[in-house]
């Protein structure tokens, strides 16, 4: 039988941490996170990182794994994820995947094989050596050319996933965007996606009052630390509440400016994040949340959720 595994997704500030941590104790369950930015030591407020208190004792997983100088992907977070359910499971508890980062999501509980192209290593070294001398520029230029869509997933100083798309392009002429387009849903889970929306302005707004609490709690000290000590290249650098403090840090940039900037790129996300969710994944079971009223939805949730279980006991 197929491990059992509920998968709670939503944009930023909608309030997935908190229903992870309610199922996980109304549930006997352990969360697992589901979010790109959280596996990174260090990057804490800006990732919206969960707390010892906010924890309430319920174990997390996957959080901290890498320092902050190491590049994460899609396929190791495939692996991880099976390697930690497995070990949850074992223990008679209710794996609880929570997390915003869609295409590792759709990655994991999707038949999603985007490794099946071997990898060409000496292309790899090469085109790796090259950007070395010349920037990542040209390569993403390319990549833009024969595979727009994949581009424009991919930021352009994120060297590993350029260089890897336009291996798969090289090695089969097909974009590696039409190996995503042609999953299929037949995942190794039996799996319970519960996806959170909001009301979109008061969603923004709960995104504007977040921003402004990460800088009370030290964002801007954090975003300092990281930057000097690793500098600005880094994977996790490239990342909202990240990447828009360093021309703020360089003096190029003024604060009212940046802690906009900073609100702005995070609507915009949540944004894409949704688009995200309807556009690639299937199956999944929305629930709109009322911030007034977050008791009664969570409790037609965790109704659905007892109803999903006891199905597979059946």
């Amino acid at each position: 039988m197929k491990p059992v595994l509920v998968s709670v997704i939503g944009p930023t500030a909608v309030g997935k941490t908190k229903l992870g941590i309610e199922i996980s104790k109304r549930f006997n369950g352990e969360v697992i996170n589901g979010d790109s930015m959280q596996v990174y030591q260090q990057f804490n407020i800006g990732s919206a990182k969960v707390t010892d208190e906010e924890a309430e004792g319920i174990p997390h997983h996957l959080i901290d794994l890498l320092s902050p100088e190491n590049e994460y992907s899609a396929a190791r977070f495939k692996e991880d994820l099976q390697v930690t359910v497995d070990e949850i499971t074992e223990r008679s508890k209710l794996p609880v995947l929570v997390g915003g980062t869609g295409f590792y999501i759709q990655s994991a509980l999707y038949n999603f094989n985007f490794s099946s192209v071997e990898r060409d290593e000496e292309y790899v070294e090469k085109a790796t050596e090259d950007i070395k001398q010349n920037g990542v520029v040209p390569y993403y230029n390319k990549l833009k050319e024969v595979d727009p869509v994949q581009a424009n997933k991919i930021h352009p100083n994120n060297i590993r996933r350029v260089v890897r798309a336009l291996e798969v392009f090289d090695r089969t002429g097909k974009p590696m965007s039409q190996y995503e387009a042609e999953q299929t849903y037949d995942s190794p889970y039996n799996a319970m996606i519960i996806g959170l929306d909001m009301e979109r302005e008061t969603l923004y707004e709960r995104i504007n009052q977040r921003v402004d609490e990460m800088i009370e709690e030290g964002l801007i000290v954090e975003v300092r630390n990281l930057y000097q000590t690793y500098g600005s290249d880094i994977q996790p650098m490239q990342g909202i509440g990240y990447k828009e403090w360093v021309p703020y840090l360089k003096g190029e940039r003024g604060f009212d400016e940046t802690v906009e900037l900073v609100k702005q790129n995070t609507r915009k996300f949540a944004k894409r994040q949704l688009t995200y969710y309807r556009n690639k994944l299937d199956r999944v079971h929305w629930y709109t949340i009322d911030p007034e009223h977050y008791a009664e939805t969570f409790e037609t949730i965790f109704e659905d959720l007892a109803g999903f279980l006891k199905e597979l006991e059946e």
